[in-house]
């Protein structure tokens, strides 16, 4: 199982333009398996160099430290038609066998049967029971439910409603999405039934992650009024920052439709993730850039205070 493979039972989420080679290789180091979205290497032939850097590095740290835990990778997969390189990676996926592989926006079946092939774990997105039903019924591994306030796509359920009703129907690996950002919120993920938290946020702001300086400095100052939950960007429902909203040239209070922006500043020179940043409401728990190791250090700590804590109590 995965959950045997780490030292703290979080997944860092694959983010758009912010999870690198560099950021998965030290996340996995520090006992947290870490996450990139294909998309993120420009061209097929940058993943593979991606791919090959990630496994190599991967292997060469359990020889050199035996007695570490140094957890799995993973990839996400964008399984919508619109992905025009869905194929290719899918024979990348199949070559370089990634431990875990993250299906989004589709029918997780060929990723299923190809994943299974060599032993690895299929878990799919979902915000609703009604995803949740269809991924699980074509026999994916685990679910991440993406829940309200949650970083980039997330959905607008409650994480015990939702939590509760998916336990109904799967007893697969359940991972919790949404507002996820220190280790008492790993816990009580936890306490809810999840397997694993699911945690974006909290580590764009780390050195390692390719995020320019301006986006970690915007979270850092960024409170939960300044997440705005909208279609107007993407097309597609998602929680942006305000401040980098109005950096563009966008009044928050007045989206047009997406694809419609044509004042001052086109839609397209204001691209959707690449200016206009994405984060979930934990933001809060931002207040500083990072090393992965300083802040996964962090959360192995408010983690352990927290167990501490719940049994002290009973």
């Amino acid at each position: 199982m995965l959950k045997d493979a780490v030292d703290l039972p979080v997944i860092a989420a694959p983010m758009f333009l912010v999870s690198g080679t560099e950021w998965v290789i030290e996340t996995c180091k520090q006992g947290v398996i870490g996450t990139f979205p294909l998309l993120n290497a420009r061209t097929g032939e940058a993943l593979e160099e991606w791919m090959t850097e990630i496994k190599t590095e991967l292997e060469k740290a359990k020889e050199e430290n035996p007695d570490q835990t140094i957890a799995p990778w993973g990839v996400n997969l964008i399984v919508h038609k619109s992905n025009a390189r869905y194929e290719e990676d899918l024979e990348r996926i199949r070559h370089f066998q990634p431990p875990l592989v993250i299906t989004s926006l589709g029918n997780p079946t060929p990723v299923v049967d190809v994943v299974h092939s060599y032993g690895g774990k299929v878990y799919s997105d979902v915000i609703t029971t009604k995803h949740a039903k269809k991924a699980a019924s074509v026999g994916v591994d685990g679910l991440i439910l993406v829940c309200a306030g949650a970083g980039g796509h997330g959905g607008l359920l409650n994480p015990m409603a939702f939590i509760s009703e998916v336990k109904q129907f799967f007893d697969g690996t359940v991972v919790l999405a949404g507002c996820i950002s220190n280790g008492n919120e790993v816990l009580a993920a936890e306490v809810l039934g999840a397997d694993f938290a699911y945690m974006g946020t909290r580590l764009i702001a780390t050195t390692e992650s390719m995020a320019n300086d301006g986006y970690k400095e915007m979270l850092i100052n960024s409170k939960v009024d300044d997440i705005l939950y909208t279609d107007a960007i993407s097309g597609v429902n998602a929680n942006f920052l305000v401040p980098s909203m109005q950096a563009a040239g966008l009044d928050p209070a007045n989206l047009q439709p997406a694809g419609e922006y044509d004042a001052n500043r086109s839609r397209r020179e204001a691209k959707s993730w690449k200016d206009i940043w994405s984060a979930g409401q934990g933001v809060t728990s931002v207040n500083q850039i990072s090393s992965l190791k300083d802040t996964i250090d962090e959360l192995k700590r408010e983690y352990k205070q927290a167990i501490d804590v719940t049994a002290a109590k009973r």
